[in-house]
């Protein structure tokens, strides 16, 4: 697929957001019609645009969204994005107004919080708020059914605030051995059995549990790298109840090449040196992108054939050995398809020694991004793209299936 680019260099990423509303879809499917999916798009939507990204997910059914901070909802607020947000991680109580006033739900672990947050507040302010349990995740959240009781009760004698609901995270729900977040899910129904009422959003499974442990549902969940066609784990791929299609896709172009004879030297430290006459090619990719240095030696795709990437990478740029001339402007991806060959996010993950999560993230925005809708691959802006899904989702229309 060639693209119609308005940007000025010649590297770009590729986000397919007719794979994104596929995946959605399927995990809609696999799940019981009254689990609300609450699309997980922190971090700039795992480096795939928040707004866009958001947009999508709602369209293909998804009933919120989730985010890490309070500055990523207002972003989405600020693009036109009207569904239930919730902030995952912490709000500091002096700003909890902006929430208020945004229609933004924040989440609380200790009743320190409540006491200053609530002096933030008028009388005419509502903030909706979800408890987090420490379960075992050992990161935020409220570890006993004292502290749960005592902030269950500072917020229902306060009428500025409204509790929405309660949720847990699992440390191991990617694994296959389910032993502790079995111990993990006892631990959390104990805490709901404390409650005086139960809130209208019981949550705890992430894309990991929403996908393989049907026991963890409640009444919502919080779906992320899935709805990004990634899966989880390695070690659970073999347990996906359906194909995941990867979302995002990393590309450029040859910008210049040039024939080396035996012995001549590429790039800083002069570390790889041609054995023969060999065609070297340049492509304008490189660390400050997030194409980090340790993927010397990874493979990209030149006419859809592997070709190496040799010498040290660049901040701005990176070489790769050609098996022969190829004309300035030859596509490369770097990660994607192109032909019969691919280039996964997990294979990038394994060269880099982390996880599939990290790539995408770490993509910086420089790259520009590539929204592709209906197959067609157009640079839009967030405003754009919003005024139109805005559009057809208020109408009820379909996502061009």
């Amino acid at each position: 697929m060639e693209t119609q680019t308005q940007f000025f260099r010649d590297t770009w990423a590729e986000i397919n957001l007719d794979h994104l509303y596929e995946n959605v879809k399927n995990i809609k499917g696999h799940i019981p019609d009254d689990v609300n999916v609450f699309a997980v798009v922190k971090a700039n939507a795992y480096g795939h645009g928040d707004v866009q990204t958001s947009l999508t997910a709602l369209a293909a059914g998804a009933h919120g969204l989730a985010v890490a901070f309070l500055d990523e909802a207002i972003s989405l607020r600020r693009g036109g994005i009207a569904a239930p947000i919730l902030v995952l991680g912490a709000t500091r109580p002096k700003d909890v107004k902006i929430a208020s006033q945004l229609d933004i739900s924040l989440t609380v672990f200790h009743k320190e919080w409540l006491v200053e947050a609530e002096k933030q507040l008028s009388k005419e302010d509502h903030l909706r708020l979800h408890i987090k349990c420490d379960t075992g995740m050992g990161r935020i959240g409220v570890r006993t059914s004292e502290e749960l009781k005592s902030i269950e009760g500072y917020i229902h004698s306060h009428p500025k605030f409204e509790l929405q609901g309660i949720f847990t995270h699992f440390a191991t729900a990617d694994e296959l051995n389910d032993d502790y977040l079995e111990e993990q899910l006892r631990r959390f129904e104990y805490m709901l059995q404390q409650l005086e009422s139960l809130p209208a959003y019981i949550h705890s499974s992430n894309s990991a549990a929403t996908l393989r442990k049907t026991n963890t549902l409640f009444n919502a969940v919080r779906v992320g790298i899935a709805m990004y066609g990634l899966t989880p784990s390695i070690e659970m791929k073999p347990e996906l109840p359906f194909p995941l299609k990867e979302v995002f896709s990393l590309h450029s172009r040859l910008i210049h090449t040039k024939e080396l004879e035996a012995g001549e030297k590429v790039s800083y430290g002069a570390t790889y040196e041609a054995s023969e006459s060999e065609w070297i090619g340049t492509i304008p990719i490189g660390y400050a992108d997030g194409w980090l240095r340790k993927l010397q030696g990874q493979d990209v795709l030149v006419d859809g054939k592997r070709v190496p990437i040799v010498g040290r990478i660049c901040m701005d740029q990176c070489m790769v050995r050609l098996p022969e001339s190829r004309p300035i402007g030859t596509r490369v991806t770097l990660i994607g398809k192109q032909v019969e060959a691919a280039i996964t996010m997990d294979e990038i993950a394994q060269k880099l020694d982390t996880i599939n999560y990290e790539i995408p993230c770490i993509i910086s925005t420089r790259v520009p991004r590539i929204y592709i809708r209906n197959g067609e691959a157009t640079e839009v802006s967030n405003k754009l793209l919003s005024t139109g899904m805005d559009s057809q989702r208020e109408n009820n229309a379909p996502f061009d299936e």
